[in-house]
């Protein structure tokens, strides 16, 4: 029994870091790395970007619609490809039309992605969206190191380099069709009902704090660049099976033992 309870909590130690025993901790603070809420804050609208035909244009043109920005880069062997899934399987499902109600723009936020790199990744996900929407429902912009980093300070988005990668949160940024942050949607996979009431308070300007903050980070620990993701809200699922777990194995050894003593007492 003592056996299994030792093996049981090893195992939820290394889920609950999210790494191999070997893997060294992540080598990034809360003041580097996270998401801090910038809410009701005007994004730069004079800001320059690159379209996926390498053309610039200002940030601000491409607003006047509840706009759901997302951060990423396009080599991103993490959290990025689970994200943007997320974003394709809600757009699949909300009520509100891609394109008409809103609008997706997804910035990469490392200099060396491309305007081909990010027109390859447009004409991918758009593949994945099952409903009719028009291609500039959905925009993937790159620029310089300068202009992408000033849009993320704009916002909140905290990122570190660690080598050829990056360390960053994951999440959703709901901008107001005037370019000012109205609502946080963490994680990969977001609800259609939470993104069409958060497209609703956008067109009207209202900002509305976040109730779940709980933050999943893309890291890598190898010089392959291999990705790590760390998840607080799985994590506390692998705390509630592990217990369930523990709960099941005293149960199964305890039962032998009040069988005999049933027979004893007989």
């Amino acid at each position: 029994m003592k056996r299994i309870l030792s093996c049981l909590a090893v195992s939820g130690w290394l889920c609950l870091t999210g790494l191999r025993a070997a893997d060294p901790p992540p080598a990034f603070t809360a003041q580097e790395v996270g998401i801090d809420e910038h809410l009701g804050v005007q994004v730069p609208l004079d800001l320059v970007l690159n379209d996926e035909e390498g053309r610039p244009v200002k940030l601000g043109s491409l607003l006047g619609k509840p706009t759901v920005l997302t951060l990423n880069y396009f080599r991103c062997a993490g959290i990025c490809t689970p994200l943007l899934n997320g974003v394709v399987d809600t757009l699949n499902q909300v009520k509100a039309q891609p394109g008409a109600d809103f609008q997706v723009l997804t910035v990469s936020f490392d200099p060396r992605d491309t305007p081909e790199i990010a027109l390859q990744k447009r004409t991918n996900y758009l593949k994945e969206i099952q409903r009719p929407i028009s291609p500039a429902a959905w925009r993937f912009l790159t620029g310089s190191g300068a202009d992408t980093k000033a849009l993320c300070d704009a916002v909140g988005f905290k990122f570190k380099a660690q080598g050829d990668d990056f360390i960053h949160a994951g999440a959703i940024i709901i901008l107001s069709p005037q370019g000012k942050v109205t609502r946080y949607m963490y994680g990969v996979s977001f609800l259609p009902a939470d993104l069409q009431m958060a497209v609703l308070e956008a067109s009207r300007g209202e900002a509305r704090p976040s109730i779940n903050k709980w933050l999943q980070f893309c890291y890598s620990t190898e010089p392959s660049g291999r990705g790590y993701v760390f998840s607080v809200t799985k994590t506390a699922a692998t705390v509630t099976i592990l217990l369930a777990g523990i709960f099941v194995a005293v149960l199964v050894f305890r039962k032998p033992k009040t069988k005999l003593i049933t027979q004893e007492k007989a």
